[in-house]
């Protein structure tokens, strides 16, 4: 798989980096016009810009709503963020109370790299991010292989599982494989988050602080329900949820079926209080919007 392999620093002062997202500054700020795919890549003053990282994703530590700013259980949210930073060698990271803002950090800048095809309609670089220095000449396409991805904190995480796989389009069969198993191998393992995991067990929402703090649940997901119950004036009944999902209308592809679908057909909903998929995580993929 061909990718633009891109040298810089990762930055986290100032941010709120996740175990899924974190912001990188190229050596060379033209690098960011390479990047293919029809969408540029949106950067600070500084040259700094947000990824996110590929065929990963983690719980969600600030999600917004129309409600305001929500979170999944924080027990597995945090540690994936404070994985990623230790795995890009950040050390003595402190963060405000208020609001997770990294107000310091040992260094200040953690040298690596990332490789890239494309960013997503929010400007954000989809990468995978490595540390240390890059398997190839900064600036360039290389042909990106497993062993290269399995030293990426993409890799990482599923292999900790500290994060869901969550597949898109662009993502080449081979990696996506190399992923699938380390997920896999993590749930097999019950490492990380999968023991308490309820995306296909189901989760019951029970009262209002249901679905920020007790239910782990595969964030895309997550996001949907938050949007909903937004919505909903207070109401927790998921009467309607099946009706919400089918308005979004997210594309994906199952493998194991071979059929294109949108998220609703692949939702149960029961008793108008629980929610599950009816499939794993690593047999979709995310059509990209």
């Amino acid at each position: 798989m061909a990718m633009l392999v891109i040298e810089g620093t990762f930055r986290i002062v100032g941010a709120r980096p996740d175990g899924d997202s974190v912001r990188f500054y190229p050596n060379n700020l033209d690098d960011w016009n390479k990047v293919e795919g029809g969408r540029k890549v949106r950067r600070n003053k500084s040259g700094g810009a947000q990824l996110r990282l590929d065929g990963i994703d983690a719980l969600e530590t600030h999600f917004r709503t129309e409600d305001g700013e929500t979170h999944q259980p924080p027990r597995f949210a945090d540690a994936a963020s404070a994985e990623l930073l230790d795995f890009l060698g950040f050390t003595d990271v402190v963060r405000r109370e208020k609001d997770g803002t990294v107000t310091a950090s040992e260094p200040l800048q953690a040298p690596g790299y990332i490789f890239t095809r494309t960013a997503d309609i929010y400007g954000r670089c989809v990468a995978f991010a490595g540390k240390g220095e890059a398997p190839g000449k900064s600036g360039t396409k290389i042909h990106v292989d497993v062993p290269m991805i399995q030293r990426t904190v993409n890799y990482h995480q599923l292999a900790h599982g500290l994060a869901y796989p969550t597949f898109y389009l662009k993502l080449f069969p081979d990696l996506r494989a190399s992923m699938a198993e380390a997920a896999t191998a993590a749930r097999a393992g019950h490492l990380g988050l999968w023991p308490k995991d309820v995306t296909q067990t189901g989760g019951r929402i029970a009262e209002p602080r249901s679905l920020a703090e007790d239910l782990v649940i595969m964030p895309k997901l997550f996001r949907r329900l938050a949007d909903y119950l937004a919505l909903n004036d207070g109401d927790l009944s998921l009467g309607g949820f099946l009706d919400f999902l089918d308005q979004k209308d997210d594309r994906l592809f199952i493998l194991s079926t071979g059929h294109w679908t949108s998220f609703d057909t692949i939702v149960e909903v029961i008793d108008d209080d629980t929610v599950r998929l009816t499939v794993p995580p690593e047999d979709i993929i995310f059509e990209e919007k």
